[in-house]
C-alpha cells in the first residue's frame, strides 16, 4: 500500500491465470489502496506443473482484501480454499446462485483431490513421493463462510472509491460479468470482466445481457475464430451419436462439467426421447455433484429462459428421473462398467483430468463399439484434448490405455459464445471502450479474436501474458 503522503497510484490489472490459456482465471485489480482478486480458479494441466502453479501464488494471500467471483465452474472458483488455507481472510463475493454451486462444487473438488491422492499412492512404490491434496473440505468449510451473495445489478462498495456490479453473462446458472467503477486520481474509471460469455440460443438460461461500458474491457477468448454448429442441428447430432452407437452395442460415455453442461445434455437427452427421435435408452448421470447440481438448478428458476420456464410447468421432470438414474454411491458406479447393454454415461470432469469418468474411460476406451462423446473445450495438456487430438494410446489413471472406441466432438454443447457471437456483443463498445485485453484462450483463438475486434473499430486490442500489468 502506498504511503500516506504519496500520491495514489493509479489503478491496475495484473494478469495471473488464464493469459494465453483457457484454464486458472485469475486477475488482480491494484486500486485504490486494495488488492482485488477477479476469480481465482484451479489451472489444469499436466498434473506437476498444475499442482505447483495452483499451490504457490504469486502473491501472499492474507494480503488480498476482496475476491469478486463470475461464476462457480472449477477453472474460476477451484483455488479458493487454497487461497484461504494461506492466509485470505477477506470476502467472497458472487450472485446467490453461484454461492449455492460453489459450495457444491469446492466440496466435490475437495474429495476428488483427497480421493486421487489416495489412489495414486496406493499405486506408487514405497520410494516415490507421496501425493499431497491441494486442500481439504476443512479449507472449504472456512471458504464457503467467505461468500457473500450480491444479487444482478445492485452495487456492493469493495473498498473506498472501488465499488462492483454483477450482469448476467447467460454462461451458467448464476454467471456474471463483472464491472468494476474506480475512483482514481485522474477521475474515475470503469472495468468490466465478461468472465465466460454464454451463447445465446442454448436452452436453460437467459441470454447474455449487454456488456457494460468500460475503459478496459477484459474478455474471454476462448471459441476466438470458431463458429457452433445451430444448436437444433447439435441435438440432431447427439441423437444420432447415441442411435448409432447404441445399433452396434456399446456405450456413450460423455465427459461434462458436472455443472451446467451435464443438466444441458440431460435436457437435450430428455427432449429427444420424450419426442421420440431417441429410444428410451438408459442414461446415468454418474456424479454426485451434478446430483446435488441439478437440485440447485431447481432451486434457481430465476435464472431460466422464458421457454425453459414454460416446459417446466408442463414437465416438471425436465431434469428429473424418468428418463436419466443419478448414481451416488461408487459401488453403482462400478457396476455401470459391467454392464453389457447399451447405455450413456455422464461423468465428470470435463476435461477427463480427474473424477469417475477417468474409471469409465479406462474400461471403455478399448473397446470400438463404444463413443466417448467430447462435449466442451479440452484445455491444452488435458486428457480430453489428447483424445480430440486422436491419440491411439492416452496414459489413464497412471497406465497406458489403447484407444479405440469412436471419439465425436460436438462444440456445438458448449456454453460458451463462438466468435461471431463475441463480436455481436462486444462490438457495440468500440469506439467508447479504449482498451480491450483478451484472456481465458489460447493464443490462436485470441489472435483470431483480436483481429475481429480490430476490424470492429477496437483501437488497442492486447493479449496479456502471465504476469503482465496494464493500467485501468
Amino acid at each position: 500500500m502506498a504511503k500516506a503522503d504519496s500520491p495514489p497510484a493509479r489503478p491496475t490489472v495484473t494478469f495471473w491465470g488464464a493469459a494465453r490459456t483457457v484454464t486458472g482465471s485469475m486477475h488482480q485489480v491494484s486500486a485504490g489502496g486494495k488488492l482485488v482478486l477477479l476469480d481465482c480458479g484451479l489451472f489444469q494441466g499436466h498434473r506437476a506443473e498444475s499442482f505447483h502453479r495452483n499451490r504457490d501464488l504469486p502473491f501472499r494471500a492474507k494480503d488480498v482484501d476482496a475476491v469478486i467471483l463470475s461464476h462457480a465452474h472449477i477453472d474460476h472458483c477451484g483455488n479458493l480454499p487454497n487461497l484461504v488455507r494461506r492466509g485470505f481472510a477477506g470476502p467472497i463475493y458472487c450472485t446467490p446462485a453461484t454461492r449455492a454451486l460453489a459450495a457444491v462444487m469446492l466440496g466435490d473438488a475437495a474429495k476428488i483431490q483427497e480421493e486421487d491422492a489416495a489412489y495414486l499412492n496406493r499405486s506408487h512404490g514405497p520410494d516415490e513421493t507421496v501425493i499431497q491434496p491441494l486442500y481439504d473440505s476443512r479449507d472449504v468449510y472456512r471458504t464457503l463462510h467467505r461468500l457473500q451473495a450480491v444479487r444482478y445489478g445492485a452495487a456492493v462498495s469493495v473498498g473506498h472509491g472501488l465499488e462492483a456490479r454483477f450482469t448476467d453473462a447467460g454462461h451458467l446458472l448464476g454467471s456474471a460479468m463483472i464491472n468494476l467503477r474506480i475512483d482514481a486520481p485522474a477521475g474515475e474509471r470503469r472495468l468490466t470482466f465478461t468472465g465466460d460469455l454464454g451463447r445465446p440460443g442454448l436452452p436453460i438460461l437467459r441470454p447474455p445481457e449487454p456488456v457494460p461500458e468500460c475503459d478496459l474491457l477484459i474478455s474471454e477468448c476462448t471459441y476466438g475464430g470458431h463458429v457452433h454448429e445451430p444448436v437444433d442441428e447439435t441435438a440432431e447430432q447427439l441423437g444420432a451419436v447415441v442411435r448409432r452407437t447404441a445399433d452396434r452395442g456399446g456405450k456413450v460415455i460423455i465427459p461434462a462439467f458436472a455443472v451446467g453442461r451435464t443438466q444441458t445434455v440431460v435436457y437435450f437427452l430428455h427432449q429427444l426421447i420424450t419426442t421420440g427421435k431417441l429410444p428410451d435408452i438408459p442414461v446415468y448421470v454418474d456424479s454426485p455433484m451434478a446430483t446435488r447440481a441439478t437440485e440447485v438448478f431447481r432451486a434457481h428458476p430465476e435464472c431460466f429462459n422464458e421457454e425453459t420456464l414454460a416446459l417446466l410447468a408442463r414437465d416438471a421432470d425436465l431434469f428429473g428421473t424418468r428418463h436419466v438414474r443419478y448414481v451416488e454411491s461408487v459401488h453403482e458406479s462400478v457396476e455401470l462398467n459391467r454392464l453389457a447393454e447399451p447405455c450413456v454415461i455422464i461423468a465428470a470432469s470435463g476435461m477427463c483430468e480427474s473424477g469417475r469418468v477417468l474409471h469409465h474411460l479406462k474400461h471403455n476406451l478399448p473397446d470400438p463399439r463404444n463413443t466417448v462423446l467430447i462435449a466442451g473445450y479440452q484445455a491444452a495438456d488435458t486428457l480430453g484434448r489428447r483424445l480430440v487430438e486422436g491419440r491411439k494410446e492416452v496414459r489413464v489413471l497412471g497406465r497406458v490405455c489403447p484407444v479405440k472406441a469412436e471419439v465425436v466432438v460436438l462444440n456445438g454443447l458448449s456454453s460458451h459464445a463462438d466468435h461471431k457471437d463475441l463480436l455481436r456483443m462486444l462490438g457495440p463498445l468500440a469506439g467508447r471502450t479504449s482498451r480491450a485485453r483478451l484472456v481465458h484462450g489460447e493464443p490462436d483463438r485470441a489472435a483470431a479474436l483480436a483481429a475481429g475486434l480490430q476490424g470492429a473499430g477496437f483501437a488497442d486490442v492486447g493479449i496479456p501474458d502471465r504476469g503482465e500489468t496494464t493500467d485501468v
